[in-house]
């Protein structure tokens, strides 16, 4: 998990979500205006008033999660629902190619760092919890 593809993939992807989390906050570069069905979608979420402080808030600590290496399985499980909605949006509402270059950046980075912290993944994909239970019950047993 240390290696330099791993590092700059994570810093990468960090640097993205920190980056827009800290803009969405703290309005540095204004967004550019929707067009279409995208403003529809966006109207509606910003209509709601807590969904982008909501949204912004996870980009700028799962960023940071990820600029600093800690916490990084946790990043990604919190980012991979983001990450799917970002790649279905750009995928059916018409976007622009900056958009979209983008948008398939941070899904190959999140796909290859799942791949890459697989092992923190895998207890999270048993079909049964009877491995985390006879582990519970034998770590609740020692002195």
């Amino acid at each position: 998990m240390n290696s330099k593809a791993t590092t700059a993939a994570r810093v990468l992807l960090g640097l993205v979500f920190f980056g827009f989390g800290l803009n969405g906050l703290l309005r540095i570069l204004p967004l550019p205006p929707g067009e279409g069905a995208a403003a529809v979608f966006i109207n509606g979420l910003i209509a709601t008033r807590y969904f982008f402080p909501l949204l912004f808030l996870t980009y700028l600590l799962t960023g940071s999660a990820l600029l600093i290496g800690r916490f990084v399985p946790f990043a990604l499980a919190v980012l991979a629902p983001v990450i799917v909605n970002i790649a279905v949006m750009h995928c059916f509402v018409p976007s622009g190619r900056a958009e979209i270059s983008l948008a398939g950046l941070v899904t190959v980075l999140e796909v290859f760092l799942a791949w890459c912290y697989r092992a923190a993944f895998r207890p999270l994909l048993r079909a049964t919890d009877e491995i985390t239970l006879v582990e519970t019950r034998r770590v609740a047993r020692t002195p």
